[in-house]
């Protein structure tokens, strides 16, 4: 007959084994299509080719910084398989490949796939799959979108973002002042008109003129000429880089001096100040929200200092000066923290559910001050910029980080 010490003992091992297995339930492992316990398989379409192909570098440096993540182990233990396929700037050739990475690849996700026509093309393809369109490489609003497409999130400041904190440095700096506005006539351009009327709210009479153009155009010096007429003292130019050199160069020549605010696309020393003439940018005016790999002010930088031995080991001989070396590596850098943040459930799901949980995640290369904040509501990771002012051959960075918040818009 059993003594009740050995009953107890019985009960307690019945209870132990019942607990092990509740604890074993606990810990399963969770996947979808695209991830097992070794690999993890990312998918990505960028303009390698084409009239965009310039920001090819930027799938570069991803390619090469999960290439380093894979030598240090992987995520949780698993590889990243990051593959990149070439769209020419084309909608129609995105589609083919995203459709390729989704129905042949079988990825997990797509990731940083560059351009808003391209991204817009295959946008309802991937939400109707139910598969993550994460940190999408375009600044267009539309991707903070997390009731309609909730399947699909920016990375980068949007375009109202950014004109929004033009708008807030203008009511604090200048409050009277007289304000013209020259907007490139498609999504791009009425993104940013769009965000600056909003910044200004019932200070938008400010602005006494709008004026369009089209990028088929092979110059804007006329409209240059009809906006100096209404005599403003402040010029927004919402422009992509060919025409923000053609506009500071003609405001040059023709001996005006408003103060002048070019977006963030068009700060590049070598493809718009150096042709609009150094001695006529001095003073434009432009924000962002990344450091500068050929600026010194970043030698002792720590985050620098790890990209720096990034490049050294695995992109050796890259222009440091090419910011799509800093903006790939800020957002792969993105990507692995989610992944990181998954564990074992690399659900769908549960990678979006992550991503929309990044709380003040600062990657390397942002400006200091500037953090990832995502939630349920805000699929606009970065809403932070710091205003810059063109000086000499360089951009000074002056003034605080300025915030938009944009979980309601």
């Amino acid at each position: 007959m059993p003594t009740i010490r050995s009953c107890a003992a019985a009960i307690a091992a019945v209870a132990s084994l019942s607990f092990a297995a509740s604890g074993s339930a606990m810990a399963q492992k969770k996947y979808d299509t695209g991830a097992t316990d070794t690999e993890i398989k990312i998918g990505n379409i960028m303009p390698y080719s084409g009239p965009a192909s310039a920001y090819g570098a930027i799938g570069k440096t991803e390619t090469a910084y999960f290439n380093m993540i894979n030598d240090q182990g992987g995520v949780n233990g698993r590889k990243i398989n990051f593959i990149s396929y070439d769209d020419g700037y084309s909608p129609p050739k995105a589609v083919e490949q995203v459709r390729k990475l989704v129905e042949s690849d079988e990825v997990l996700l797509v990731f940083n796939s560059l351009g808003t026509p391209s991204n817009t093309a295959f946008q309802k393809y991937l939400n109707g799959k139910k598969i993550p369109q994460l940190f999408v490489a375009t600044g267009a609003s539309k991707w903070n979108d997390a009731k309609n497409f909730p399947w699909t999130m920016g990375w980068q400041p949007s375009y109202q973002v950014e004109a929004k904190i033009y708008a807030k440095y203008l009511l604090k700096e200048k409050p009277d002042a007289k304000i013209a506005v020259l907007y490139q006539n498609d999504d791009f351009g009425k993104d940013y008109q769009r965000g600056f009327r909003e910044g200004l709210g019932d200070k938008a009479s400010m602005i006494i003129a709008e004026e369009s153009y089209e990028i088929s155009e092979p110059t804007i010096d006329s409209h240059i000429v009809k906006l100096k007429s209404l005599n403003p003292d402040v010029v927004l130019s919402f422009t992509t880089p060919k025409f923000a050199a053609q506009t500071i160069k003609k405001i040059g020549e023709l001996g005006w001096k408003p103060l002048q605010i070019v977006t963030n696309v068009s700060v590049s020393v070598g493809a718009v100040m150096q042709p609009a003439g150094f001695a006529n940018a001095q003073g434009v005016l432009s924000a962002d929200y990344r450091k500068d790999g050929a600026d010194s002010q970043w030698k002792n930088d720590e985050g620098m200092k790890k990209w720096s031995a990034f490049l050294d080991k695995y992109m050796p001989g890259a222009d440091r000066s090419d910011n799509s070396l800093i903006y790939g590596y800020g957002a792969a850098q993105t990507m692995v923290k989610v992944l990181q943040m998954c564990g074992d459930d690399l659900t769908r799901a549960n990678v979006m559910k992550q991503a929309a949980s990044l709380k003040d995640f600062t990657p390397d290369t942002l400006l200091p001050g500037v953090k990832i904040n995502t939630s349920a509501t805000d699929f606009a990771p970065i809403e932070q910029l710091r205003m810059m002012r063109f000086k000499g051959e360089t951009w000074d960075l002056f003034g605080d980080i300025i915030a938009v918040d944009t979980a309601t818009n």
